[in-house]
């Protein structure tokens, strides 16, 4: 309800919420999910909010984190279907604000991970490079390029070190079924086009298109933009201004953008149609985050590499500030009372400890009075 600003900010949220306040994990462990989701295709929050699940509660954690998560965005963008006429995408000043909150939510978040994952000299120079290569070329596979990099000279550089910390986490899922887990995503994947194909049934090619655009792109929810309009508005069944409209209204609200699709499903078939939109595209996330996590879990419980995910766990601070300026920073913070929005909330945040709610309705109403100045 209170997650706006986006995958980054989101991760700001799960890191205040699980890791400082209700500690159902330590940092490293953490960092090691947010890792592992720049790797998987689909939405990274998504992924990294049913990892949490999965590590508090199980298979059945993992179900209910993600309803939790995904539910809110997905009644408001069905219900915004059945009100498109009437209403509009929402005030500018009002989106504005949440887009502030955002500052001061993954800025807060930078703050404690880097103090905790880059204590020294060494990790700190490896999130610089981080931090510069992935500005420098903005692109998803500079991300998953630089944590390679990053692993690789954490395995060199701290394969000797003694820290044996201790994690706190235990994992409830084994590798048999993270492997039906991934024979399921890819059996999917290669069925799916062949059954839409050979079948007169206009929900199976709807469920396809859904189902590829959440097992195939990288990036984030912006992404999947350019790959569910080429599948849906040539075709007919939506049109490109009943796209673009509910697009703006995925952004104003909380939770993970890959929810247009249920606008999408909605504007279709109604109720039903932006269910299963939702269903399909974001089961490959689903199938994905289930079948790694055994085996990722294992890895870095491994002496051998345990360097190699310092090395790991510092890029991710690079990232997360590379995308803090680019784009949050950059599409929020646009005049000195912007900046003064943002100060202040972070201030409530952090030293008044307030809660996000709080956060997100003064962020709200501040936007929208700024617009007046």
């Amino acid at each position: 309800m209170t997650s706006f600003g986006g995958p980054i900010a989101h991760l700001g949220y799960f890191h205040e919420e699980y890791v400082r306040r209700r500690k159902w994990m330590d940092e490293k462990s953490y960092a090691d999910l947010v890792a592992l989701s720049q790797f998987l295709p689909g939405p990274a929050s998504s992924q990294v909010g049913i990892g949490i699940g999965v590590m508090r509660g199980g298979i059945f954690g993992g179900f209910i984190s993600f309803l939790g998560f995904t539910l809110p965005s997905v009644i408001a963008l069905i219900l915004f279907t059945f009100l498109e006429q009437e209403f509009g995408v929402g005030d500018a000043g009002f989106i504005q604000g949440l887009k502030i909150v955002a500052v001061a939510v993954v800025a807060h978040a930078i703050l404690g991970m880097a103090q905790n994952l880059t204590p020294d000299l060494t990790r700190k120079t490896i999130a610089l490079f981080a931090l510069i290569a992935t500005l420098m070329i903005p692109h998803f596979l500079s991300q998953i390029g630089v944590i390679l990099v990053a692993g690789l000279l954490g395995y060199f550089i701290f394969r000797s070190s003694q820290n044996e910390e201790q994690l706190s986490m235990t994992f409830p899922i084994s590798k048999r079924f993270g492997g039906i887990c991934l024979t399921l995503f890819f059996g999917l994947l290669a069925a799916l086009p062949i059954l839409s194909h050979f079948s007169s049934i206009t929900w199976m090619s709807i469920f396809d298109s859904f189902y590829r655009a959440g097992a195939l792109v990288f990036g984030g929810g912006h992404v999947v933009l350019p790959l569910l309009e080429r599948e849906f508005v040539p075709t007919g069944l939506i049109s490109e201004e009943s796209f673009l409209a509910g697009y703006g209204a995925a952004q104003a609200v909380p939770g993970p953008l890959f929810t247009f699709a249920s606008y999408i499903g909605a504007d279709i078939g109604g109720w039903a149609g932006g269910l299963m939109a939702t269903v399909a595209i974001f089961l490959p996330a689903f199938l994905l985050i289930l079948g790694t996590l055994p085996f990722w879990y294992s890895l870095r419980q491994n002496r051998k590499i345990k360097g190699a995910f310092m090395g790991v766990n510092a890029a991710v601070v690079g990232i997360l500030i590379s995308a803090f300026y680019q784009p949050i920073w950059t599409s929020a913070i646009l005049t000195p009372l912007d900046f003064a929005l943002a100060a202040l909330l972070f201030f409530m945040l952090v030293y008044l400890k307030l809660p996000p709610w709080i956060i997100v309705l003064s962020g709200a109403i501040g936007g929208s009075h700024i617009t007046l100045f």
